[in-house]
């Protein structure tokens, strides 16, 4: 019989393979997003926005390129797609970093900067790194980040199954701190 778990009522138990380091960081992110989410702050997609247009017109250049009924030579002003392509690893390289969540600040709420979440899992590495910190460094409301690095299977059953309640708790009092520093400004 199921526990009646108030976290788990009604979901099915996210369950990974713990050999699967990716596995393992998706799952983490993911859990992440709907944590963060429930908490107040939106989503801003306007980024992930950006880079799929980029890459639709990346596409459809390198597709009017291949099927264009010139050759090379004189088709060479389709080469274009390489500097949007540069473009596109630029936004993802400087902007995104190891981002994993870019939010707007919550509904209601005075300050004018979201949220930046990203996780950092190294190759052979159980230790997991969350960091919060605002999504424009550069304005006043923004507060210094703070970081969170801990063990993944502090989190997992042996069977590979999330402790979503642990996990979900570190998580929010990671956000907690983060808003704390504003509230001491």
């Amino acid at each position: 019989m199921a526990s009646k778990d108030s976290g788990t009522q009604g979901k099915s138990p996210k369950k990974v393979n713990l050999l699967d380091q990716n596995a393992i960081k998706n799952l983490l992110d993911e859990s992440i997003t709907e944590i963060v989410t429930s908490k107040g702050y939106p989503e801003d997609v306007r980024t992930s926005n950006m880079r799929l247009l980029i890459g639709t017109v990346i596409i459809g250049i390198a597709l009017l390129a291949q099927f264009y009924p010139k050759k090379f030579p004189e088709n060479k002003d389709f080469l274009f797609y390489v500097v949007l392509s540069a473009l596109l690893q630029v936004i993802t390289y400087t902007k995104e970093k190891n981002a994993i969540l870019f939010t707007h600040p919550p509904p209601g709420s005075f300050h004018t900067t979201g949220l930046i979440v990203s996780s950092k899992l190294p190759r052979f590495s159980d230790m997991l790194t969350l960091t919060v910190a605002s999504a424009d460094p550069k304005s006043v409301a923004s507060n210094k980040p703070v970081q969170l690095t801990k063990s993944v299977t502090e989190w997992f059953t042996k069977e590979g199954i999330l402790v979503e309640g642990l996990f979900s708790k570190d998580v929010e009092r990671l956000i907690d701190d983060y808003a704390a520093d504003r509230k001491r400004k």
